[in-house]
């Protein structure tokens, strides 16, 4: 791209740059990679790149710029810190002065597979392989597109690049800001290349609600009978893996929009955890692994073989592979499906209470929804003794600009709109809390997610739980009766309710912050407490 796109680039205040790559292709940002010794060139063929002292997302490091577009619209708090406009022009300002001179790559491509609701960003960086990220991540431009590209929306990519706490008032060196005004992502001392992705997700998650377009942190599949499923779930509770079923075609396994046309995918790649990762438990997966095209964040190379190796865990345990959809056999070209005729909720419970599925009514389903609900089992932290619960309203909460509420209300008037069953599924634990119990069998989930999205299981007859309220099936093809029901799978009865009863408490708890601004019938929604 010559002049017209250079002056683009000035136009969006970036002046003075040395050489400036336009698009290039993937094996040409190889080359790149290579040549600026930004990453290592794997036996197998993937790039394997590392990402410094930032493994994961800096979530504290996070900024909305509040100023007369966002001031009354975005949901402020801990996770939407709000910015000041004369200081982020301060910042962007010493951030364009130190890009002046150096190389940067420019990637012009798409978010939100549907035509009528994607939008136009374009990627910005002076790393090559975080161009190829963005290559991957999202949706490519053809090249008439390219040439013809006007983004909505412009993110701009320093990992050298560092803050100054006391001038800038960040809370580190490391900053992400989103300008709604500007149309503009700031992004410097992070070579975590999925803070280029999570924002551009967080951009989208603000602005589809306002054209009736749900914006959901999950994932989507269809059916050889055509119909869609929608997975909900936090970090360790199974949604990659129940997803992933060879026998359904992929829509997409993180970010999609529900709008009034169907289910569409934001991505047009997958950003997948490759820590342990084995042939014989995720073949797909782990064969991306081994193919050109694929970014391998922090796993360990051998230095003479090339080999890479997935079991260690020595720089992180947020290992990370990068590839376009592509690559995997059973994911939809077109990255769109139907209206989903079944949602399905997923959760690790590791207090052992909760069914292994039950049927959400719309009100239980917003409920459910805005709670967000998983739990951390004892050992894998420091300090956690005991399960402890874990919130992330609309299972995305570092994501989602607007309050819980709007995401809720998108949410139901869809589900009555559209006919959809809604279900609650726990892949944690079973007769007892973690430690006590056993982890839900995974051929019995699997049991579970096949009658659900069969069919199986809407004209089956329920049995209401007493303290939440869930109407649990009586039967499950595949599924002995008597691990239906939670409270029977426990032998000390009396340690069941009280655990229940414990974990009830922690549901109102956490939804206290939301009752206000919900209606009566969702409020209402939540368990019974004695």
């Amino acid at each position: 791209m010559g002049n017209r796109g250079r002056m683009a680039l000035e136009a969006q205040g970036l002046r003075g740059l040395g050489l400036v790559h336009w698009n290039l292709s993937t094996a040409e940002l190889y080359e790149h990679v290579l040549r600026r010794s930004e990453g290592r060139l794997s036996r197998q063929g993937a790039l394997v790149v590392l990402t410094g002292q930032h493994t994961g997302r800096s979530a504290n490091d996070k900024f909305i710029v509040c100023d007369d577009t966002t001031r009354d619209t975005v949901w402020w708090g801990e996770v939407n810190a709000p910015y000041e406009s004369n200081r982020f022009e301060a910042l962007f300002e010493r951030m364009t002065a130190y890009l002046e001179g150096r190389e940067v790559f420019v990637q012009d491509c798409f978010v939100g597979a549907d035509p009528d609701y994607r939008m136009p960003v374009r990627v910005v960086t002076d790393y090559a392989w975080h161009s190829l990220f963005a290559r991957n991540m999202f949706i490519k431009a053809s090249a008439e597109e390219a040439e013809n590209h006007v983004p909505q929306f412009t993110v701009i990519n320093a990992p050298g690049f560092r803050a100054d706490p006391a001038l800038d008032e960040t809370h580190s060196e490391t900053f992400i800001i989103v300008n709604f005004a500007r149309k503009l992502v700031i992004v410097g001392d992070t070579s975590y290349a999925g803070e280029t992705k999570k924002s551009v997700f967080s951009v989208m998650n603000y602005l589809l609600p306002f054209r009736d377009v749900l914006p959901m942190h999950a994932a989507a599949n269809i059916g050889g009978d055509g119909r869609t499923a929608i997975f909900f779930g936090l970090s360790g509770t199974g949604k990659t893996t129940l997803s992933a079923d060879a026998s359904r075609t992929l829509i997409g396994d993180d970010e999609h929009g529900w709008s009034d046309n169907g289910i569409f995918n934001f991505e047009g790649g997958c950003y997948a955890k490759v820590i342990n990762l084995s042939a014989e438990q995720e073949p797909e997966i782990y064969a991306t692994t081994r193919t050109f095209g694929t970014i391998l964040e922090n796993v360990v190379i051998d230095e003479d073989t090339r080999n890479i190796d997935l079991f260690d865990g020595s720089l992180t345990e947020n290992t990370r592979g990068s590839y376009p959809m592509e690559q995997i056999p059973n994911a939809s070209p077109e990255g769109r499906g139907g209206h989903p005729a079944n949602i399905v909720f997923l959760t690790c419970d590791a207090f052992g209470v909760l069914p292994p599925v039950a049927r959400l009514t719309k009100a239980q389903a917003m409920y459910h929804f805005i709670n967000g609900y998983t739990a951390k089992v004892a050992g894998t932290e420091k300090g956690v003794t005991e399960p402890s619960p874990t919130f992330s309203p609309c299972y995305g909460g570092p994501f989602m600009p607007l309050h819980p509420r709007r995401y809720a209300e998108l949410l139901g008037q869809k589900m009555e709109r559209y006919g959809v069953n809604a279900w609650f599924v726990n892949t944690g634990w079973t007769g007892g809390p973690y430690g006590v119990g056993e982890r839900m069998a995974i051929n019995h989930t699997r049991a579970i997610v096949n009658a659900v999205l069969d069919g199986q299981l809407d004209e089956v007859a329920t049995t209401t739980d007493p303290i939440f309220g869930l109407e649990i099936p009586v039967r499950c093809p595949g599924v002995p009766e008597e691990v239906l029901e939670p409270r029977n799978t426990w032998n000390d009865k009396g340690a069941y309710d009280i655990q229940a009863r414990k974990l009830a408490q922690q549901f109102a708890d956490n939804f206290v912050q939301y009752a206000d601004d919900v209606s009566d019938e969702v409020r209402a929604a939540g368990p019974g407490i004695d």
